[in-house]
Parts: C-alpha cells; sequence; structure tokens
C-alpha cells in the first residue's frame, strides 16, 4: 500500500514540495503503466513484433511496480511482509503463466489506488497546512507612535500591535484601542463576525474587518492561539483511532495467512487431484489478489482524518481518531456549571455589612469603623483584600468591584485556600476569612462565632434568588464574628438550553450538572436548563465520585469543564470536553476533545461528528470485507477471471477512500 496510509502522522512539513513532487511523480508513474499496458494489449491484438509488446509489457511492470518494490523490500529489512508483497508476487505469477495483461492491469490499478489514496490523506491532512498559512509571519508594531514591522519572533509581550480593515492577527492580544468586527471562523467555527472594543480579547490567525485595531500583545507567537491548535492538530493526528490500531496488528498476520492460503492453493489441487498446474496457479494468483486487504486498512485512516479536518474547520478540535470512536457511544454528560454552563464573568452583586457592630469584646478593631460602624465600602475593602490572592472566579469578581469603587485595599498576608470552601489571610492585625457556609461549619468549628445565625439566613434568602453567597468572618484572639456576606451572579449561556435540547435528539440519555456551587443556585440554573440531576457543593475528589458512578451506568460518559478543579474529572471520563475560550491550559491539556470557541452549539455538533464517523467505518467495513467474501466465493465457485478480481479489490478500494473523504464535508 502506499506510504501515505502507513504513516498517518505527518505534518504539515510533508505537505511542502518535496512531497507534492513524489506525488506528481507517482502520478507520471501510473501514466506510464496504463501506457504500457495498453501498449501491450494493442501489440497483441494487431501481431506488431514481439520486442514492440514484451517492451510495453515491462515498462508497465517497472513503473506499476517501482513504489511497492522499494516498500516491500524495505519492511522485509525489519523484517515484516506486507500488502504490497503480495501484488508484486501476483503480478509476477500472472506474467508467468502467460498472462501479462492482467499482471500489468493488477500494478496499473494498485498504483493508481495509491495515488487516490495519497490524495485522500493528503486531503485530510490540509488542516495542519491551512492553519500554518493563517499565520502572519511579521506584526506592525507600534513604538513611540511609528510603526515599525518587526518579525514574530521578536514581538515581546506588552508591545502594541496595529492592524487594518482585511489583515490578519498576527498575535494574541487585548484590543486597547479602536472599534472593529474579527472574523473568527478560521479558529472557533464561528460564522458570524464578532464585534471587538477596547479590553476585548483578539485571537491570532482572525481576520479584522471593518475597523482598525491597536492591540496589546497578551502571549508569545509559540503561545498564540493558533500555534496552540497547530501544535494540537499535530498531535491529534498521529494518534489512531482503536479500530485502525486493531487492524494494524493484524495486518502481518492477515498477509501471511493469505500467502499461506495461495499456498495451499496451489499444491492441494495439484498433488491431491492432479489439477493442471497452469490454471490452478492461475487461480491461486486470482485469490490472493481478491484477499488481500487494501480496501479495509485504507478504510479507517481515510474516514477519521477527514473528520478531525471537518472538526477542526467547525472549531471542534479531535486530539486524536480514538477520541472520535469513543465520543460516537456516548450516552450520557456531566457538565461543570461555571464558564461552561454559564457565562463564567461572574458580578459582585451584593455587599452587606452586618448591623450593630461595634468594638466591644473585641469583635472589630477600630480601623474597620467608619463613625462607629462597619460600612460596605469598608467590608468590600477587607474582602478585596483577602482576594487579590486568589484566582477564583469569585475572588476576581471580588478585586473588580474594590477597582471600580476606587477603592484602596490594604496588604493581605499568609493567604490559604481551602479548596472549594474558601479562603482566609491576615489584614490589618486579624485573620479574615471568606467562605460558604459549608466552610464555616467545618473549618470554623471548633469556636462560636457571633452573628453566624443572621449570617446564614442571609445567604439562604439570596441563593433562593440564584445567587452565589459568601461570608466574610473576622477573627481575633479573644473572638469570632461575622462582618457580613457577598452575593454573586453569573448569566446563563445564551444558546445552553437549546445545546441541552440538542444532545438530547441526538440520543444522550442523561445530563448532570456537577459544580463546587451551593445547591440552591445549581438547582436554578438546572431547572432553567433542564438538567436532569444536580450534585452541588463538590470537592474536586467528588466530581471524580459522581463520573465513576455515572460510568458503572452508561456506556460512555463525558465531562464539560473549563477549571483547574474540573482537571481531575475530566481525566476520569470516558471523553472529556474542554471550553477553548475560556477555558484553563489545565483543563485543555486534559481535554480529549477541545471547544475553540466558547459557543456551546458546537458540542452536539462534535458528538453528531462523531457517531457519523462510526457509521462510515462500519459501511466501509462491510464494503471491504463483503467485497472480499464475494470475490473469494465466486473465484472458488464459478472461477472468475484475474482482471475481474483485480477490478473488484482496487475499486473496493478506492470507494472505501471516497466514502471517508465525504466526512470533510460533514456539516450537522
Amino acid at each position: 500500500m502506499n506510504e501515505a496510509v502507513r504513516s498517518v502522522s505527518a505534518t504539515a512539513e510533508r505537505q511542502g514540495p518535496t512531497e507534492r513532487l513524489v506525488v506528481r511523480r507517482q502520478g507520471i508513474f501510473v501514466a506510464l503503466t496504463f501506457v504500457g499496458m495498453v501498449g501491450g494489449l494493442l501489440g497483441s491484438w494487431f501481431d506488431a513484433p514481439p520486442w514492440f509488446v514484451w517492451g510495453c509489457y515491462a515498462g508497465a511492470y517497472v513503473f506499476g511496480g517501482w513504489y511497492g518494490l522499494k516498500e516491500s523490500i524495505a519492511a522485509l529489512r525489519e523484517p515484516a511482509v506486507e500488502i504490497d508483497l503480495l501484488m508484486i508476487i501476483a503480478a509476477l505469477g500472472a506474467l508467468y503463466i502467460g498472462a501479462p495483461f492482467e499482471g500489468a492491469m493488477l500494478l496499473f490499478l494498485f498504483s493508481l489506488s495509491g495515488v487516490l489514496e495519497e490524495y485522500a490523506i493528503g486531503r485530510s491532512r490540509t488542516a495542519i497546512k491551512s492553519l500554518i498559512e493563517m499565520r502572519p509571519e511579521s506584526a506592525r508594531i507600534l513604538r513611540d507612535g511609528v510603526e515599525e514591522t518587526i518579525q514574530l519572533e521578536d514581538v515581546e509581550i506588552g508591545d502594541v500591535f496595529v492592524v487594518r480593515p482585511g489583515d490578519r492577527l498576527p498575535l494574541d492580544g487585548v484590543v486597547e484601542s479602536g472599534q472593529s468586527t474579527v472574523d473568527q471562523s478560521s479558529l472557533t467555527g464561528e460564522s458570524v463576525p464578532v464585534a471587538k472594543e477596547p479590553g476585548d480579547e483578539v485571537f491570532s490567525g482572525t481576520i479584522n474587518e471593518t475597523g482598525s485595531l491597536e492591540v496589546r500583545v497578551t502571549r508569545h507567537a509559540q503561545e498564540s492561539a493558533i500555534s496552540r491548535l497547530i501544535h494540537m492538530v499535530e498531535r491529534a493526528q498521529s494518534k489512531k483511532a482503536p479500530t485502525q490500531q486493531l487492524i494494524d496488528r493484524f495486518e502481518q498476520p492477515y498477509v501471511l495467512g493469505v500467502f499461506a492460503m495461495t499456498a495451499v492453493a496451489i499444491a492441494l489441487p495439484i498433488v491431491l487431484l492432479n489439477h493442471a498446474f497452469e490454471p490452478t496457479f492461475y487461480r491461486a494468483m486470482t485469490l490472493m489478489v481478491a484477499a488481500s486487504p487494501c480496501a479495509v486498512i485504507i478504510s479507517t485512516p481515510a474516514a477519521v482524518l477527514s473528520a478531525i479536518s471537518a472538526g477542526g474547520r467547525q472549531g471542534v478540535l479531535f486530539k486524536g481518531g480514538e477520541h472520535i470512536e469513543t465520543a460516537g457511544t456516548v450516552d450520557a454528560i456531566a457538565f461543570d456549571k461555571t464558564g461552561t454552563l454559564t457565562e463564567g464573568n461572574t458580578r459582585l452583586t451584593d455587599v452587606n455589612a452586618r448591623d450593630r457592630l461595634s468594638t466591644d469584646g473585641g469583635l472589630v478593631a477600630d480601623e474597620l469603623l467608619e463613625d462607629g460602624s462597619l460600612t460596605d465600602d469598608r467590608l468590600l475593602t477587607v474582602a478585596a483584600a483577602v482576594q487579590s490572592r486568589s484566582e477564583h472566579h469569585l475572588a476576581e469578581a471580588t478585586v473588580e468591584a474594590a477597582a471600580e469603587c476606587d477603592l484602596e485595599t490594604p496588604v493581605a498576608t499568609e493567604f490559604e485556600a481551602v479548596v472549594g470552601k474558601g479562603v482566609h489571610a491576615t489584614v490589618q492585625g486579624r485573620t479574615i476569612h471568606i467562605g460558604n457556609p459549608r466552610y464555616v461549619e467545618t473549618v470554623l468549628d471548633d469556636r462560636p462565632i457571633d452573628g453566624l445565625a443572621d449570617g446564614l439566613e442571609a445567604v439562604r434568602d439570596l441563593e433562593s434568588a440564584g445567587k452565589t453567597s459568601v461570608l466574610v468572618v473576622s477573627e481575633t484572639d479573644e473572638r469570632r464574628c461575622v462582618l457580613g456576606w457577598l452575593a454573586f451572579t453569573d448569566t446563563i449561556r445564551p444558546d445552553a438550553a437549546e445545546m441541552i435540547d440538542n444532545l438530547r435528539e441526538r440520543g444522550i440519555d442523561q445530563i448532570v450538572m456537577l459544580t463546587g456551587d451551593n445547591e440552591r443556585v445549581a438547582r436554578y440554573i438546572a431547572d432553567e436548563l433542564g438538567i436532569d440531576e444536580v450534585y452541588a457543593e463538590l470537592l474536586p475528589e467528588e466530581k471524580v465520585t459522581h463520573i465513576e458512578r455515572m460510568q458503572e451506568r452508561h456506556e460512555a460518559v463525558a465531562m464539560v469543564g473549563d477549571g483547574v478543579n474540573d482537571a481531575p474529572a475530566l481525566a476520569t471520563a470516558d471523553i472529556s470536553v474542554g471550553m477553548g475560550g475560556a477555558g484553563t491550559d489545565v483543563a485543555l491539556e486534559t481535554a480529549d476533545i477541545v471547544l475553540m470557541s466558547d459557543k456551546l452549539d458546537r458540542l452536539p455538533y462534535a458528538f453528531a461528528l462523531s457517531r457519523e464517523t462510526s457509521r462510515t467505518l462500519y459501511i466501509n467495513f462491510a464494503i471491504a470485507f463483503g467485497a472480499i467474501a464475494i470475490m473469494v466465493v465466486a473465484i472458488l465457485t464459478a472461477g472468475i477471471p484475474l482482471p475481474v478480481a483485480v477490478v473488484g479489490h482496487e475499486g473496493s478500494t478506492v470507494l472505501v477512500s471516497l466514502i471517508g473523504l465525504r466526512l470533510l464535508r460533514f456539516d450537522d
């Protein structure tokens, strides 16, 4: 078989002039093989001189068997035997028994199918090439008010580059000034250009459409979105699907089995039944051609690599063929909440300082009080000081709210986080705890807390309104007391409800939410989206436990998440899906499938593409094995000639290649 089938892990470098030259040369060899085959046939019909007839056939055999012979010799040095060797021996066998035309036709169709396979695999590999072409080589950097064109490798984080209408963005960054719309379809699969204004993030490889933008660089060239995508696609194309791995393991014994069957088909009739050698040998060569599994071997990479390319164009990155096959069997999905089903842009909505706080009994130090009482601004100041040391989305919302109010926050020290519960740090000589009720009940359960009942009641009321709430507790050597409470809200993604409905239409039996947020807020969102089950207030290891329980009841379970705390559950699930836009690096590295935009409507597409790929594999296998079975039976019963076996064998190979290529145009 063609080397394209042997090495589906080739990357964009092989798409250059050298590979195109090889393919062109193979095409020329196929044409010369055809000329030699037809010339020999016509020469025989019109009684041409023997030197002309045999010269034509010799050319057909040399050019038709050149690449197959090279690969066979290379394989024998390993040592191994491959299908190419079967074809070479069958062609030489036909020549030996006086059927040079049949042998030449075999080599012609075999070499032609090899070129078509090269084309099929090459088409599916063009994802990397097109991505590389999307990445500009230089950027117009603005320095001291003057534009300077420099290579991407020389651009530093913090530099500002200029893009004009029609330009591709060279690097990832944040818009400093200007307004425009950006076509992100090549990277994220979004069909509609996205409006960009100061503060919005933009990605390399996307196209600026209407206005000029000045963008501050946030990532080096090798860390940009397009570079990461290229690297992921390279790795994806190097990972074979389980079906392909199985075929690779059985190829060697299968080929040896075909050789053994051919030997038996020659020896048995001659030794036991006294059949003549030439017709027996002819039928054995026909059997060898018919039983060769070329179509079986090409069927999987043609389909899987086409699916990877189709998904990449739609903003869905499969990190390997095995994930495409597994995703097609998913019947249950678990979602994280924040940043996945919700926008992830959490906002601080309520800051409530507890009434009637005073310095009596050392509950609160004087620095926190204004006119003898604790104000909402002072509560926010203290909370922001603690949260400034945290990367949690609630912490970021607290710090942003304090900055918007122009509040100066003191320095916090001795910061410590309790995953899934809360944080604490030392501020102005006292320990400030910020956490959910679970944090208070487990971490602060050794001493009484003044005002806890009022705080818990306020938190319950806020959670009933669909808000995530935390308590702020002050601790000194003498006492603990509740200073107040904060409430946050997050917006449900506008496409989340439709996405849930689409998943159900595609055969997903159970949809579950796994979140570290409190149960009231989680159930409020789940009810809005129509999710089957909700498990809230979970630690990362508890999410893993729920994934394992789901796996006991379902064929395959998918987990969709975007955060660091989702990584263990993503790794445990049969298929993990990371959000490429808002997702953390840990989640993206752990995920098997990456949605390169934050649009959840790509998720049903991913599962639909996976199932279509599985159906395509079944069809290809049915054609490949069916053709082998029909031809073998026909040879043994009806004695079909070698040319018919050649056409059936190579025809089925080309057919499964073309069926696999259909996935390049898959659109759900």
